[in-house]
């Protein structure tokens, strides 16, 4: 059966050629993203549950997540916690034959990617789960299902590539101030990362929030100081000329701890800033106003049958794909559509953009028609790479 792939020149001026540009990462301590990993960690190891006890992936969404901050009191030298930080898991998943609970499977995934992914004690938080069975019509979609799963939701996806100059230098820098040599040079750097880049023009710009850890700051001298040598730190490894600003609601006149971007745990879900699922990083790893973006939560969807999950990672691997393996390609960007009830490898559109200094010439659209159509037909692949953890999606 033939797919609806329609190859299109781009409708508007490529992301570069633009005056005003912005975009926005959110670290792995953040509580949008640390409610993200979770659900998806919870979601990826009942897919493979089902599929030990099974050979397929049975119907689940565990795609409604809810962080809620506790209280701490952080001090120069080091505070407490008073309150810790609640997780709440919240979905449907089929039930497992045996003596398997999927909640309690659940949230042993939980505690294993806070362990694994945030440096504070893990008794900080507390998770609990509140998952039910799905509804019959929705699990009748899996029994359904033959070649190609079929698509839960009527949803779209959308991808792009490539990144910009502005999302590498945001990526860059996240890595940076992520990295084993920041981290051991700046012991007072937290989990909680959030980065906001502008560009107006050629002129790059980066706006830093990074929780400092209260037991590696003496002081408001020594904070300053610190912060100081982490934006002079960028400066000398980002390798792009960019203005960088830190914590910008810190007062240059503090005299105590409330003046200053302080925490007990690295984390500013400690203290009164809460967490969803869905309203952190798109599976591009970033928040791109400028580009087109689906408003779907991919973590803790289904890895078979959500197009909300597939769809995103798919129109990803599909644009960047395209603008590697064709020459003159300058800027691609791919919508995929589904339908409820119908076989995911058969959207009712698979839309491409292709900009080109060159022009659309009837090659490019012939192979760029070829590739997502390659794509197409072997969709199983992103489930694969999705419980393989070689994508992302947050």
């Amino acid at each position: 059966m033939a797919r609806n792939i329609i190859v299109t020149p781009l409708s508007h001026r490529s992301i570069e050629e633009r005056e005003v540009e912005m975009c926005e990462r959110k670290g792995i301590g953040h509580p949008d993203t640390i409610v993200d990993g979770v659900c998806e960690a919870a979601s990826r190891e009942l897919s493979l549950a089902y599929l030990r006890t099974y050979g397929t992936v049975l119907h689940h969404n565990l795609d409604k997540g809810l962080l809620v901050a506790g209280r701490s009191v952080p001090l120069f030298g080091g505070g407490q916690v008073v309150e810790p930080i609640k997780i709440v898991i919240c979905g449907r998943a089929t039930r497992l034959d045996g003596e398997t609970d999927a909640a309690n499977l659940v949230t042993e995934a939980a505690w294993r990617y806070v362990g694994q992914h945030v440096r504070c004690d893990p008794e900080r938080f507390t998770i609990t789960t509140e998952i039910k069975e799905g509804s019959a019509n929705l699990k009748e979609v899996f029994a359904r299902g033959g070649p190609a799963a079929l698509a839960n939701d009527t949803s779209f996806g959308c991808g792009y590539a490539p990144y910009s100059r502005l999302e590498e230098a945001v990526l860059a820098a996240s890595r940076l101030l992520t990295s084993p040599d920041f981290l051991e040079r700046f012991p007072a750097a937290g989990d909680d990362l959030k980065i906001m880049g502008h560009r107006l023009n050629h002129g790059m710009h980066l706006t830093i929030a990074l929780a400092f850890v209260d037991r590696y700051v003496e002081g408001v001298e020594h904070y300053f100081t610190i912060k100081n040598a982490m934006i002079e730190y960028l400066g000398d490894h980002l390798g792009v000329p960019v203005a960088v600003r830190m914590n910008s609601l810190d007062d240059p006149a503090a005299r105590d701890e409330n003046g200053v971007y302080l925490t007990v745990t690295g984390l500013s879900a400690e203290m009164g800033d809460d967490g969803q699922v869905g309203r952190g990083n798109r599976v591009n790893g970033l928040i791109t106003p400028g580009r087109d973006m689906s408003l779907e939560a991919a973590a803790g969807k289904n890895p078979t049958s959500h197009v909300g999950k597939i769809y995103n990672v798919l129109a990803m691997l599909m644009a960047r794909d395209i603008h590697q393996r064709l020459d003159g390609v300058d800027e691609v960007n791919v919508k995929l559509l589904s339908a409820i009830g119908e076989r995911t490898d058969q959207p009712q559109v698979a839309a491409i953009e292709v900009g080109s200094k060159r022009g659309l010439t009837d090659e490019v659209r012939k192979n760029a028609t070829a590739i997502a159509d390659e794509w197409l037909e072997n969709i199983n692949r992103v489930t694969s790479l999705i419980l393989e953890e070689k994508v992302a999606l947050y």
